[in-house]
C-alpha cells in the first residue's frame, strides 16, 4: 500500500467527527477523498465494489439500515450510488445520538431531488481539493499563511525555495492528483490528468445526473473554458467560441453542460468582491473562470511542460489557477473564502482572501520578479481607496486589508519597504 500523504483537512475531519454524527467529504474524483476517509474509518462500505454492488443496491432498496452496520466511524464510499443511504444515515444519527458515526464520500454534489432531508445538524460537509504543493512536498512550507495573518510584522526575509520554474511548470501540468505522484516516470505522471479529462468527457458528464451528453461537445467546452482560465471572459463569449464548431448547440445546452461540470467539481469560478470604494457601475462583477486544478486546463488545451517553458504568458494564467487552488487548501481550516477585485480603471487584485473572522488579504500573482512592482502598486492603491472611503463613511467603515502580498514563482521571500509581502509559492503552507 502506498504511503499516505498527510492532508491539511485531516485536522478538520477530526473536528467534524467530534462535533457531528456524520461527515460528507466532497470534491473531484481522484483527489484522495476515500483515502483520507480510510485513515479515520474503522469499517468501510464500498458501494462501487463490482463484486458486491448489485447486492448492496438490493439491500439499499429493501432495508438500507443493514448497510450501516459496522464499527464507527463507518466509511460509506460513493454513497450517491444509492441515494437512499443519505436519509438512512440521517435517521441513524437521530436514533443513536452519537458523534463520529459515519464518513460519506462522493465525487458529485448532493442531488437534493433524491433525498428527503438536508441533513442539517446531522451531516456536516467538508470539501477536498487535489494536493497543494505543500502536501505534495514540493513547497517547503517555511512561510505559514496563518502566521502571516496573525503577525503583520512576521520576518520572512531571506526564506527561499528550491522549486525552479521548470519544476513549477511540471507540477502545474501534472496536477495535485495523488495517483500521479505514485508514478515513476514523468511521462506516466502527466498521463493522469489526461485520463481524468477523458473520463469526464466520455462518461462522468453523463452519469452525474443521468442525462446523456456529447463527449465531443464536453471536450470543446472545456477547451474554450481552459483558454479563458483566470480571465473575466463572459459565458456568452465562451458559447460563441464553442458554437462555431458545434452548430446545433444552444446557449441553454452549454449552460447545462457547465452546471454538470460544476457538480463534478471540475470547474470552479471565482466571485467578484464589490466593496463600496467605487460606484457599483465601475466594479466588474462577473465571475473569473477557474478550475479545481490547473492540470485540467493544461490537458484540455493539449499543452506540455516543454511548450509552457517557451510560453510563459500562457503559463502565467495557469500559475494563477495553481495559486488559487493552494490558497483554498491552505485557508480552509480557518474559514478562507476567495474572490477577486477588478474595476474599469484597470485597478485589480487577482485574489481577495477573506477569513471567517473578518480579516482579509489583497493578493496579486506575478510569475516573474519584473512584474512584482506593478502588483504591489495595485495592492497599495486599493488599500488607499479603502482608507479614503473610510474618511467619509464613518458610520459603516470598511475594514482595511490585514495583509498585502504578491505570490510569485520566484525563489526568495521578503517584505518590501511599503509593507507588501513577496512570497514564492514554493515556500507557502497553511
Amino acid at each position: 500500500m502506498a504511503e499516505y500523504l498527510p492532508r491539511i483537512v485531516d485536522s478538520e475531519l477530526d473536528l467534524l467527527l467530534e462535533a457531528f454524527g456524520a461527515t460528507l467529504i466532497v470534491g473531484p474524483k481522484w483527489c484522495g477523498k476515500t483515502t483520507t476517509g480510510e485513515q479515520k474509518a474503522k469499517s468501510i462500505l464500498r458501494m462501487q465494489d463490482p463484486d458486491r454492488r448489485d447486492g448492496y443496491l438490493a439491500t439499499a432498496g429493501t432495508k438500507p439500515s443493514l448497510l450501516l452496520k459496522g464499527e464507527k466511524p463507518r466509511l460509506i464510499d460513493e454513497w450517491q450510488v444509492a441515494p437512499v443511504l443519505w436519509d438512512a444515515v440521517r435517521t441513524a444519527v437521530d436514533q443513536r445520538q452519537e458523534e463520529g458515526l459515519f464518513i460519506l464520500t462522493g465525487s458529485t454534489s448532493v442531488d437534493n431531488s433524491k433525498i428527503m432531508h438536508s441533513g442539517t445538524g446531522r451531516i456536516s460537509r467538508m470539501k477536498m481539493y487535489p494536493l497543494s504543493l505543500f502536501e505534495s512536498q514540493e513547497s517547503n512550507g517555511e512561510v505559514s499563511l496563518k502566521a502571516l495573518f496573525s503577525d503583520p510584522n512576521l520576518d520572512i526575509d531571506g526564506i527561499t525555495t528550491n522549486l525552479s520554474i521548470e519544476e513549477l511548470i511540471f507540477a502545474t501540468c501534472r496536477g495535485g492528483w495523488p495517483a500521479a505522484l505514485r508514478r515513476k516516470s514523468n511521462a506516466a505522471k502527466l498521463m493522469i490528468a489526461k485520463d481524468y479529462l477523458s473520463n469526464i468527457c466520455e462518461s462522468d458528464i453523463s452519469t452525474v445526473d443521468g442525462v446523456q451528453r456529447n463527449p465531443a461537445w464536453t471536450e470543446m467546452i472545456l477547451r474554450s473554458y481552459a483558454r479563458n482560465v483566470s480571465t473575466l471572459a463572459k459565458r456568452t463569449n465562451i458559447y460563441k467560441d464553442v458554437a462555431a464548431n458545434a452548430d446545433s448547440m444552444t446557449s441553454a445546452t452549454m449552460e447545462a453542460y457547465l452546471n454538470a461540470l460544476e457538480k463534478l467539481f471540475v470547474i470552479e469560478d471565482i466571485e467578484a468582491w464589490c466593496p463600496a470604494i467605487h460606484s457599483a457601475s465601475t466594479i466588474r462583477s462577473g465571475k473569473k473562470r477557474g478550475f479545481i486544478d490547473p492540470s485540467i486546463p493544461v490537458a484540455a488545451m493539449g499543452l506540455t511542460p516543454d511548450y509552457l517553458e517557451t510560453d510563459l504568458k500562457t503559463f502565467g494564467f495557469l500559475f494563477e489557477c495553481l495559486c488559487i487552488r493552494d490558497l483554498k487548501v491552505y485557508s480552509q481550516t480557518f474559514g478562507g473564502r476567495l474572490s477577486y477585485y477588478h474595476d474599469r480603471y484597470g485597478l485589480e487584485a487577482d485574489a481577495v482572501l477573506h477569513l471567517s473572522d473578518g480579516r482579509f488579504a489583497l493578493i496579486e500573482f506575478k510569475l516573474g520578479s519584473r512584474e512584482i512592482e506593478e502588483g504591489a502598486k495595485h495592492l497599495k492603491q486599493i488599500a488607499a481607496l479603502i482608507r479614503k472611503y473610510n474618511e467619509k463613511e464613518t458610520q459603516f467603515p470598511l475594514r482595511e486589508p490585514d495583509l498585502l502580498m504578491v505570490i510569485t514563482g520566484g525563489e526568495m521571500a521578503y517584505t518590501r519597504e511599503d509593507g507588501v509581502k513577496v512570497i514564492p509559492i514554493g515556500t507557502l503552507r497553511d
